[in-house]
């Protein structure tokens, strides 16, 4: 029982814990720095050792102190103040010190111990679970002082330790041993005594349960047994003293035997360490240390030692046991003799004289029996291997010492065979003074050597190697191995072989077969012993007699059994004869039979160990002993010996080729009847046999024999045509033999022996076994195929695999009884019960288990090839079956049965392994899963059970990650891995269990709720609240262990792969939403959980791991924290972000915080941030496989078979089936015909082997490979969540932009380094893009708060050097990609556009005082750090001259749609930084721009769908957008313009048809998509439209040479598309959307629809030429009704309306709106001013836009009332007055003084930041802010950058709009001046009368040239009559008067100066007042 201990809770066990533990630590698991640790612990518990397990002693003061402590308090150790106890615990501590004599004081402490320790043990009170630890802590002294003991230095053993430690437990045990040691250990040896302890327990209630009981009665003996060892390990190192010798021997008096005549394993040690005291043997090893060990021997050196042994042992007080008296007189004989050879012998001379007559009492003594009965009956003996080896030179000593002896015995036996030879002549009496001394000595040998469990193989001492048996392969080299001349014992002992074997008597005959059979054990010593019996019989071959041959001979053996044979052959019944059933036996005597069982034993041994033998015998001609075998089991023969002739008969099948001659053999002799002779009435052979003798006589050796022979030959081979042309050819009828007639009445038979029953049990389930291991469906096993039988058409029988699965797959007896033993396993398991046969039981359970695990693993490639087939079979999955209702308990409950297992996991851990592993093939059942919880809480008790299953496996220490499977030859070894792959299977079961639905078996096992929601659970730690231990806590014990160490979790370097199982369970609690929050909680607060395993980052294994595990342990880990940190981020838990945040990022380290903290000073040193080291522990090199070199096979037909064996595995990963791909090429170099394949076998084989290595290389590679992804992708979202989700204050800005820097900077080394797989690029381009957004975002927003913009070094935190090395790296990135990896490139463009986002200038109040400066100030000025930063990035773009340039344009141009929108937006940005326009040169140069621009025809298309009311998808509309935006950039150039041009930009958009589509507004309202995400189609219609309108209109700005010629171009695509653009001049409804059409249409329209235009076009027909005339009135028209609206009628409206529309974000909204109308309005002025412009220079020449009507529009208040309403004559309707123009001039004029106010008002609160109240500042971002309360939430810090931000917008609109009021005033000013000084000077008015005059009269028709056709009436100013000029000017006089003038002049003063832009203000308004106060004509 293996328990964390926390602190030391009890004296009694808690330090003693800690003791064991370290003394484990440092003598058998070595662990480093451990020495030390030692020496303190031994110097601490010395008393303990010396006062060997005696208790602190009880006194009237300590319970006084106890009694009060329910009143009082206590104080306890290890915690601080004092506490109440309550009175129940007090009573059950006294009646603890009662129970083992212990202080009150430690009862106390020893039951608190229990409390603590309880929920270790579920279902024990704390009393029960404090015996226990009282009882453990005596075993780990007594453990610690047996390790201690061991690790001496002597004479028998090392352990390889160092020298420092060997010397501190040598000098500590001495002085234990000084101190008298041994004679305490003896003492204590025969007091303890469980039965007494039992009963002591059992009166103060201190015994629980069974497993209690167990586990009580398990420590102590292990105690005792532990003492005795101590003792035993010592003699064997170093010798006794005389007294402690004395004592030893005086126990051993007094020794009494078990019922069965064996010693108990504790005395056997004991009787052992006598022996050892008494061994002198290792004088004969010279080791080098030899003589130092002869001085230290007290035999040798004190006469006085020798004496007083030699006395007691020749004193002729019998003992209790007179077997162990002689056993010790032979010892001290031997040692006798072999002192007398020694020089030193000589003065012992008395002494040594002796050892003849101790020799003769000890053989007086039966002192041989007594070592067979008494010894080797003993368990523990054979499980020692220094046992082993001191009785194999007690007797080989003897034998060699005493040859004198040996003959005597020789002599007498001889002697002896005479009296009964005579005696059974004269059939007298048998003498009564017969001594069997030979007979037990043989019988001795022989079952000494047959039991070899450490495969010593010492038997070979016997056997002396001669010239003729020099073979090469047993001595495994030739160099003269026969020269050397085996050493004089060895000679001795063969020759003791030899001569027994001479006229053996027949009285020894059994007994010298049975010493062949052990000295045969071993493969040399079988082939010796093949050999003697064959030359033993070569000197008589040509006696055919064999009569005066030796009878211990093959010749003489096998010439017998032929005689039998033939004798009862004769008598060989007739099978319908009556008698049969009881043959007469005169055939063979009991002797007879002996002898024969005896020879076939021998035979078994040794065939079974020599293979050599087993090919010799079977192919010899005259013995052929199968058939001679064969023929005995067919004659009436005792089943005993039936028997023995199978087992002998399965040894020969374990060769292949012998086997398949004998399943014909077995089958032609019908030892099982298969096929039924015509006549016969009933059956014969075994199964007569089975049920009607071996039935009767209730045993069954000839059923166990037979299933033997089968499990044997199914091993080596299964025929498939067995039995063809007499029967259907198969395995079939043994199969059903074995099954019904065997397994399933196997629990209902009669047994004798009651473990013979689950003998028989057993070895048919393991013929089961392999039958169905060996088993792969296969499509034909599910067709009927048809064989021929005597004629006539029979179903063949299917594979016997398959038979077992379809009974397997149904309700059959079969399955059922397999589940019924597997709940009778784990009834009697529970009872913790020693009863016959329980090995047996317990094996045949594995087998069930096993069976069910393969058909669980089988069933689903089975039933797919059923389902296939369509064949008529019915089968049922497994896991359905298995919750069948069981018939014996009436509960479903198979699947709790095989979990129970798990319980037992101490005791048998391969069944627990077994099911664990059926459990997870069940787990994979969702529907399953539901059930599985139900079943397993159904019983309180039992869940319970099961949980605590669960739990031990989990928490079990003895677990190790083992190699390989193949090594399996230390059991140790083989049950830590399994314990270990358990453990696996169970995380596996979890993990699997955690995906599926709730209730699941994970949460149940994990310790949630699965009863209520599972959020609702509230986890504690094990025994709080009554809360077990569970799973969850199992898992977290585990990976906690040595993280308070500086080596890290202990788990991730011992067992690399559980470790990274445990951190993907707490990944998965942690990032599944209903177990996440409790989960956390308890890590967080319980655990300290990530914090302190974060901290060990990064797991480095040691280098014989590949480091695929260290980086899934890292990916889990790191996931977790990304969870970790998001979570405490959004609770607002800062100081865990904080510390975690820290722990990863800090590149200092402080010592003081650390473990010297003594030191008083701080000393910093700078370490590697966490996270780097994280991302060094990833090795982006892979070293790839190299490719086949193949020689026989074809190479892409390889690839074919390699690609179609893959598999996608648990985890995920491709990889090939290895097993399956063998299977496939075997079979493949099987198929070979002809001698030549024959012949290349070896060299196809040898390169199939190779294949193999390389795909088991391929998929290390992958797994690889997917690690070192999955590790880089958790580094990634770690650094992601770090930089995005934790509070932006935690890592200051400087802190911030560092860290990024070193991230970015190693993540490009590592990437661009030669050797860097190419999969784990678009990772790290993830990461460098997210690292650059945030390096960007970073430095934006510390120049937003103004911080180091004044530094000289660079302009932010991080220098600019460093940007430009990142820059650098990033550029490498982006041409070492190459052609492939587009995608990739899209993020690396990303990053690049981040990047280059930071030298960009911010955004900058207008303050409107630039005319401060004068311009040699601003040209003179320094350079900034924007523009320095922004000349160096260029610098450095440009030395990547043409690769950089062409990588970018080629994505560009094509490819994947998000890599080019990227790749636009890099080229744009550059483009726009790239003063020298060298990227404009390539880009023009290369073709590339005229690529993108004949690219716009095929965009037609994909546009118009996009148009649809439900659009596919609008990638093309975003590249589209992207493509406008960087021809636009293009066109801001005038040599880029040109370009465009030239490349035919306008005539593309002339064909676009896109533009016609204009999209119904009303109709798709419905449509809307309501995220909101998928803009509407009007939107849609906008995104295309407006890029094209900005792109003309920059064209139009920057063309200054070729002007005209783009202008016509623009105006042809005008005119083509002029039904849309007129639809969208006349629009109603004036949208934002629309407003923002118009403005930009205005624009284009007042720069290309002028009279002039069309010149330029050409020879244009003339016919074209008036059409296009019209188009060009037609706009002229539109635009001027346009202005009417807005300057008038509409606009409060739509202001109003627009703040109505969206009041959150109304100011905004307004804004905008206010900006496009004014755009609008100076756009339609701009136009009427240029067309005045164009049609003459002189007014009275120029053409009238506006009618003379001086009236302003009504309608402030809102209410639509039109121009004509107000104008007296209806005449004037078609054309807008000049009023409408006078009242655009107020409106200016007031709007500009508003804004004005505005601006200066944002200004003076930009400036004054700080000071403003917070009302306002939450004003101020409301704007910018979404959602309800979003201001609430941000900082101060955030909320003063946003409300400035929001300062700068306000102030940089209000300047805009300042700049266009004052540019429609001055084209207002312009235009009315032009209209008035027509008007009032030049116009001659018509008067009525003269209507009948031509209207014509009054326009000359050529100064109308731009405006109407001839004859046209122009905009309907069809007459103006005096009075309307006089009209018109009291109205203009009215309107324009003294308040406007000086406003308008104020206007210029406070603007126009300003702005050094000096405007025609003054000058128009002086003309306009000159024409009004102008007298009448």
């Amino acid at each position: 029982m293996i328990l964390p201990y926390r602190a030391a809770l009890s004296s009694l066990w808690g330090p003693l814990k800690e003791l064991w533990e370290t003394v484990d630590g440092a003598v058998l698991r070595r662990q480093p720095e451990s020495v030390h640790l030692l020496d303190l612990q031994l110097k601490k518990h010395k008393a303990h050792f010396l006062s060997l397990f005696r208790n602190p002693p009880k006194s009237a003061e300590q319970r006084e102190k106890v009694r009060k402590a329910s009143t009082e308090g206590i104080a306890i150790q290890g915690q601080q103040g004092s506490r109440l106890l309550p009175e129940q615990l007090l009573k059950e501590a006294f009646i603890l010190s009662d129970l083992f004599d212990i202080g009150e004081l430690a009862a106390l402490e020893l039951l608190l111990a229990g409390e603590h320790q309880q929920p270790h043990f579920p279902g024990l009170t704390r009393g029960l679970v404090a015996v226990l630890l009282y009882w453990d802590g005596k075993l780990c002294v007594a453990n610690s002082l047996r390790t201690l003991i061991q690790s001496r230095h002597g004479k028998t053993f090392t352990l390889d330790l160092s020298g420092e430690l060997v010397a501190l437990t040598t000098r500590f045990t001495d002085e234990l041993m000084n101190q008298g040691l041994t004679k305490r250990i003896l003492t204590l040896v025969s007091e303890i005594n469980v039965t007494r302890e039992f009963e002591r327990l059992q009166k103060a209630r201190g015994l629980g349960d069974e497993k209690h009981r167990k586990e009580v009665s398990d420590l102590i003996r292990e105690s005792q047994q532990a003492l005795a060892d101590s003792l035993f390990s010592w003699t064997c190192q170093s010798p006794l003293s005389k007294d402690d010798t004395l004592a030893l021997i005086g126990h051993l008096e007094t020794v009494t035997a078990q019922a069965d005549g064996s010693l108990d394993s504790m005395n056997m040690s004991l009787v052992m360490a006598l022996l050892y005291c008494l061994d002198v043997s290792f004088v004969e090893q010279g080791t080098e240390d030899r003589d130092d060990l002869l001085q230290a021997l007290p035999l040798l050196t004190e006469r006085q030692y020798v004496s007083v042994v030699h006395s007691r042992l020749m004193d002729g007080q019998p003992w209790k046991l007179p077997g162990l008296q002689a056993v010790c007189r032979l010892a001290w004989a031997l040692s006798l003799r072999v002192l007398s050879q020694l020089p030193q012998g000589g003065a012992l001379v008395e002494f040594t004289e002796a050892d003849e007559a101790l020799a003769d009492q000890a053989l007086l003594g039966d002192v041989f029996l007594f070592m067979k009965e008494g010894m080797l009956g003993c368990e523990s003996f054979a499980q020692e291997e220094f046992y082993v080896r001191r009785l194999h030179s007690l007797i080989t000593d003897f034998l060699a010492l005493m040859p004198m002896k040996v003959k005597q015995l020789r002599n007498r036996a001889d002697e002896d065979a005479r009296l009964v030879h005579m005696s059974l002549q004269m059939d007298s009496e048998l003498p009564s003074s017969l001594r069997k001394d030979l007979d037990h000595l043989m019988i001795l040998i022989g079952e000494f050597y047959s039991k070899d469990s450490f495969g010593l193989e010492l038997g070979l001492e016997f056997w002396c190697p001669t010239e003729s048996l020099q073979h090469t392969s047993l001595q495994g080299s030739y160099l003269g191995m026969a020269l050397q001349r085996p050493p004089h014992k060895q000679v001795v002992l063969s020759k003791f072989v030899r001569q027994m074997g001479d006229l053996l008597p027949s009285t020894l005959y059994i007994s010298y077969l049975r010493m062949l059979k052990g000295l045969a054990n071993g493969p040399q010593c079988a082939h010796y012993c093949f050999s003697l019996l064959k030359t033993n019989g070569a000197t008589h071959s040509d006696n055919i007699q064999g009569v005066s041959g030796s009878p211990v001979s093959w010749e003489h053996f096998f010439h017998s059994l032929m005689l039998y044979h033939e004798n009862l052959r004769r008598d060989f019944p007739n099978p319908d004869a009556a008698q049969y059933r009881h043959p007469p036996l005169r055939g063979i005597t009991q002797r007879e039979l002996d002898g024969l069982t005896s020879f076939f034993q021998l035979l078994t041994t040794i065939i079974t160990w020599s293979e050599n033998a087993r090919l010799a015998l079977c192919e010899h001609p005259q013995w052929t002993p199968v058939v001679v075998m064969l023929g005995l089991l067919q004659c009436s023969v005792p089943p005993v010996l039936k028997a023995e002739v199978l087992h002998c008969l399965a040894a020969f099948g374990k060769s292949p080729e012998i086997a398949a001659s004998l399943w014909q053999s077995l089958e032609y002799t019908q030892i099982l009847q298969t096929v039924r002779a015509p006549g016969q009435r009933q059956a014969a052979g075994i199964e007569v046999e089975l049920n009607e003798i071996e039935s009767s006589c209730e045993e069954y050796p000839l059923t166990r024999g037979f299933c033997h022979l089968i499990s044997t030959l199914v091993e080596s081979s299964l025929p498939i045509n067995l039995g063809a042309g007499l029967r259907v050819p198969g395995f079939q009828p043994y199969l059903n033999f074995l099954r019904n007639s065997v397994f399933l009445p196997f629990p209902t038979r009669a047994y004798r022996r009651p473990a013979e029953k689950w003998e028989v049990a057993d070895a048919v389930l393991e013929v089961f076994h392999k039958l169905l291991r060996d088993y792969e469906p296969q499509p034909s096993d599910f067709v009927q195929e048809m064989v021929e039988l005597q004629g006539e058409q029979v179903p063949a029988h299917k594979p016997p695999g398959h038979s077992i699965m379809f009974h397997l797959l149904n309700d059959s007896p079969m399955l059922a009884l397999c589940l019924s033993l597997l709940e009778e396993g784990v009834r009697q398991l529970d009872t913790y019960a020693p009863f016959p046969g329980k090995k047996l039981l317990e094996s045949a359970v594995l087998h069930c288990l096993r069976l069910l695990d393969l058909a669980l693993q089988k069933e689903v490639v089975f039933m797919d090839l059923l389902r296939e087939s369509q064949a008529s079979l019915l089968v049922s999955p497994l896991e359905q079956l298995l919750q069948g209702v069981s018939p014996q308990t009436r509960r479903a409950d198979h699947i709790v049965n095989i979990a129970r297992y798990l319980y037992h996991s101490s005791s048998n851990p391969e069944a627990a392994f077994q099911s664990a592993k059926i459990l997870r093939h069940i787990a994979n059942y969702p529907n399953i899963q539901n059930r599985l919880v139900g079943d397993f809480t159904h019983d309180q008790t039992v869940s319970d059970k099961l949980m605590a299953g669960f739990v031990e496996c989990l928490d079990n220490e003895e677990a190790e990650e083992g190699a390989e499977k193949g090594d399996d030859s230390d059991l140790q070894k083989k049950v830590a891995r399994i314990r270990h792959e358990t453990q696996i299977h169970i995380l596996n079961l979890l993990i699997t269990s955690l995906e599926l639905k709730t209730p699941n078996l994970a949460l149940y096992l994990l310790g949630y709720e699965v009863k209520k929601p599972v959020s609702s659970t509230n986890l504690q730690d094990p025994g709080v609240l009554g809360c077990p231990r569970s799973c969850l806590h199992a898992i977290l014990s585990l990976l906690q262990r040595g993280t308070e160490k500086r080596s890290g979790p202990v788990l991730t370097q011992q067992a690399p792969h559980l470790a990274e199982l445990c951190y993907q369970v707490i990944y998965q609690l942690c990032a599944c939403p209903d177990t996440s929050g409790p989960t956390m909680r308890y890590l967080r607060t319980s655990q300290d959980f990530l914090f302190s395993h974060l901290q060990h980052l990064p797991f480095i294994l040691p280098s014989e791991y590949i480091p695929i595990a260290a980086l899934s342990q890292m990916s889990w880990l790191m996931k977790t924290a990304a969870i970790e940190l998001r979570v405490t981020s959004l609770n607002r838990q800062r100081s865990h972000t904080q510390r975690l945040v820290n722990l990863l990022l800090d590149d200092q380290f402080n010592l003081s915080k650390s473990v010297s903290g003594f030191l008083h000073f701080d000393t910093v040193s700078k370490v590697r941030r966490k996270l780097l080291s994280v991302l060094d522990a990833i090795d982006f090199s892979q070293d790839m496989p190299e490719l086949l070199q193949l020689d026989f096979f074809e190479r892409t037909q390889i690839e074919q078979v390699i690609s179609n064996c893959e598999h996608v595995n648990e985890q995920g990963h491709t990889v090939c089936n290895v097993k399956l791909l063998h299977r496939v090429l075997v079979a493949e170099v099987n198929a070979l015909q002809g001698m030549a394949a024959i012949g290349q076998r070896p060299l196809l084989m040898e390169e199939v082997n190779s294949i193999l290595q390389q795909v088991v290389e391929r998929n290390r590679v992958r797994r690889s490979l997917s690690a070192k992804r999955h590790a880089l992708r958790s580094w990634r979202s770690l650094v992601e969540t770090l930089l995005t989700a934790c509070p932006a204050d935690l890592i200051p800005a400087d802190d911030r932009q560092l860290i990024i820097r070193d991230l970015l900077l190693d993540l490009h080394d590592k990437v661009l380094s030669e050797d860097a797989a190419g999969e784990l690029m678009p990772i790290v381009a993830g990461a460098v893009f997210t690292l650059t957004a945030h390096l960007s975002q970073s430095v934006l927003s510390e120049q937003q708060q103004g911080v180091g913009l004044e530094a000289s070094s660079g302009f932010a935190s991080i220098a600019n050097s460093a940007l430009h090395l990142i820059l650098r790296k990033l550029l490498d990135f982006i041409l070492c990609t190459g052609g492939g990896y587009q995608r990739l490139r899209a993020h690396l463009y990303g990053s690049l556009l981040y990047y280059l986002q930071i030298a960009q200038k911010p955004e900058e109040p207008d303050t409107l005082q630039a005319a401060g400066k004068a311009m040699w100030e601003r040209l003179t000025a320094p350079e900034d750090g924007f523009s320095k930063l922004q000349r160096e990035n260029l610098a450095i773009i440009e030395s990547y001259g043409k690769a950089l340039m062409e990588v970018v344009c080629r994505d560009a141009c094509d490819g994947h749609e998000i890599s080019r929108m990227l790749a636009l937006a890099v080229l744009d940005r550059i483009l726009s930084i790239d003063r020298q326009n060298q990227w404009l040169v390539y880009v023009c140069n290369s073709g590339y721009l005229r690529s993108l621009v004949e690219s716009l025809r095929q965009d037609d298309a994909a546009l118009q769908t996009l148009l649809t009311p439900q659009p596919p998808l609008l990638k093309p509309l975003y590249i589209y957008e992207s493509k406008m935006a960087l021809l636009t950039r293009v066109a801001k150039t005038g040599q880029g313009a040109v370009e465009l041009l030239r490349c035919g930009l306008v005539a593309q958009l002339i064909e676009c048809q896109v533009f016609d589509m204009v999209p119904d507004s009303d109709a798709h309202r419905v449509m809307r998509d309501p995220s909101g995400f998928i803009p509407s189609p009007m939107d849609r219609y906008r995104q295309i439209l407006l890029p094209t309108l900005r792109l003309f209109q920059v064209i139009l700005t920057s063309t200054t040479m070729n002007h005209q010629q783009g202008a016509a171009q623009i105006l042809q695509w005008l005119i083509v598309h002029a039904d849309t653009i007129q639809s969208l001049l006349r629009c109603q409804e004036l949208s934002m959307g629309v407003l923002q059409e118009l403005s930009l249409l205005t624009g284009i329209i007042s720069k290309t629809a002028l009279p002039g235009a069309l010149e330029m076009g050409g020879e244009v027909n003339s016919a074209a030429l008036l059409e296009f005339q019209g188009h060009i009135n037609r706009f002229q028209r539109l635009c001027l009704s346009l202005l009417g609206r807005l300057a008038g009628s509409e606009r409060e409206r739509l202001l109003k309306q627009a703040e109505i529309a969206a009041p959150g974000d109304s100011a905004d909204r307004r804004e905008e709106m206010e900006v496009a109308m004014q755009q609008v309005c100076a756009n339609i002025m701009e136009y009427c001013q240029t067309l005045l412009l164009q049609s003459s220079t002189q007014a009275q020449f120029s053409i009238c836009l506006f009618s003379p009507s001086g009236s302003e529009p009504a309608g402030r208040d809102g209410g639509r009332a039109d121009l004509s309403s107000t104008l007296p004559s209806v005449a004037y309707s078609r054309a807008p007055s000049l009023g409408l123009v006078m009242y655009l001039l107020k409106n200016s004029a007031a709007d500009f003084f508003r804004f004005h106010q505005s601006h200066r008002q944002s200004l003076g609160k930009l400036q004054s930041l700080d000071q403003l109240p917070p009302e306002e500042l939450k004003e101020l971002c409301q704007g910018l802010v979404s959602g309800p309360g979003g201001v609430e939430k941000i900082s101060s810090v955030q909320r003063s950058l946003l409300a400035k931000r929001r300062l700068v917008q306000l102030i940089n609109n209000r300047a805009k709009l300042l700049a266009l009021c004052s540019y429609v005033i001055e084209t207002c000013l312009f235009v009315l001046w032009r209209h008035l000084e027509y008007y009032l000077l030049h116009c001659t008015p018509t008067d009525p009368k003269d209507s009948l005059l031509p209207g014509a009269s009054l326009y000359r028709s050529h100064s109308f040239g731009g405006l109407q056709g001839s004859g046209s009436r122009g905009l309907g100013l069809s007459r103006v009559s005096q009075q309307d000029l006089d009209v018109l000017k009291s109205d203009m006089a009215a309107g324009f008067g003294e308040a406007l003038q000086r406003k308008l002049l104020e206007v210029e003063g406070l603007y126009s100066q300003v702005r050094s832009r000096y405007t025609f203000i003054q000058a128009l308004v002086r003309r306009i007042r000159g024409l009004l106060r102008q007298p009448k004509s």
